[in-house]
């Protein structure tokens, strides 16, 4: 399994141990494949995985198995997040869901997509008399937020592919700034529990019954990570505004260049114009998935052409994993 560690520089290789910073949070290409799976590219499946929770971006056939080979686990996962109602991205749910019966799952899981999905997940359950053991909450949404916490929002943007089909933009909630040690000793503020407290965005009362307020001792608030998957998308204009910054641009990148008349007639990219997005939107890096059968060990072709645009760019390939870290401004 190929990792690629993203510390706020650039992409690097590293064995287990090398590197010592905290990661964040992860991303492992389950399925990188086009349409027709192959042996080394299966159909289009992404988990995101944050403090203990994981969520799929599209459950293409065979995901479970991906999952198992990927030693993720079937009992984190929050959500699965469809971008559209194609077989490539959708046929893994049957099997997924009985798979977590038979594993006994008790918590909700969420199923998030558009116009169409519960009636999918409705014929599921009825047509292969399929009694989930946990609830699903099946919601269809449009180009709106679609799952909130306190700590991420999911936002949801149109893509362009023939039928309604969104793309997804994972976005962590801004972070407070650095805490400045030296600012609270000047306050009076003894080290220990009303650090924490402060840290966490409470005043404290000291001794001498002065307060000392968060932003006294914290440095500007310092941003979350930002993931953004476009996939099954012609490049649009939807696309780049989501990206804007984004720590990870994961996008459509099915054709080479001289196949840009099937991109166009078919709602997928070029690597050359997935590149052109990330660009744009100032992305720090692109991640091409999707990829035609057609190119079976070109993918040398498909970096030669991205990168001309957008040099911060690799290749997805089935298990590899990315791990991001925050950027400390």
């Amino acid at each position: 399994m190929r990792t690629h560690r993203h510390p706020g520089c650039s992409f690097s290789l590293s064995k287990a141990g090398e590197n010592c910073y905290k990661f964040c949070m992860k991303v492992v290409f389950l399925g990188t494949g086009g349409t027709i799976p192959t042996e080394k590219r299966k159909h289009p499946t992404l988990a995101i995985i944050r403090e203990g929770e994981s969520f799929l971006f599209d459950c293409g056939e065979g995901a479970q198995t991906q999952i198992f080979k990927a030693r993720l686990g079937i009992a984190p996962i929050r959500a699965i997040l469809v971008s559209h109602l194609h077989g490539d991205h959708v046929l893994g749910i049957p099997g997924l869901l009985m798979t977590m019966t038979q594993g006994n799952r008790s918590h909700p899981l969420s199923i998030i997509g558009p116009t169409g999905v519960s009636k999918w997940i409705r014929h599921i359950r009825e047509d292969l008399a399929f009694h989930a053991s946990f609830e699903i909450d099946v919601k269809e949404v449009g180009p709106e937020r679609a799952l909130v916490s306190s700590e991420y929002v999911i936002h949801t943007f149109p893509l362009e592919h023939g039928i309604p089909t969104m793309g997804y933009r994972f976005q962590e909630a801004e972070r407070p700034g650095r805490f400045l040690v030296e600012e609270a000793m000047r306050l009076g503020v003894p080290k220990g529990p009303l650090w924490g407290r402060l840290q966490s965005g409470h005043t404290v009362r000291l001794e001498g019954g002065e307060d000392v307020h968060p932003r006294q001792v914290l440095g500007p608030t310092r941003p979350g990570l930002k993931i953004v998957y476009a996939v099954d998308s012609r490049p649009c204009e939807e696309t780049v505004e989501a990206a804007v910054e984004a720590d990870l641009l994961i996008h459509d990148g099915m054709f080479l260049s001289e196949d840009v008349d099937k991109a166009r007639a078919r709602g997928h990219s070029t690597a050359a114009e997935a590149a052109e997005v990330a660009q744009r939107a100032k992305a720090k890096r692109l991640v091409l998935t999707h990829l035609s059968p057609r190119y079976r060990g070109e993918e040398n072709r498909f970096i030669k052409q991205a990168c001309k645009i957008f040099s911060q760019t690799i290749v997805a390939e089935d298990l590899m994993e990315i791990e991001l870290s925050h950027r400390e401004v």
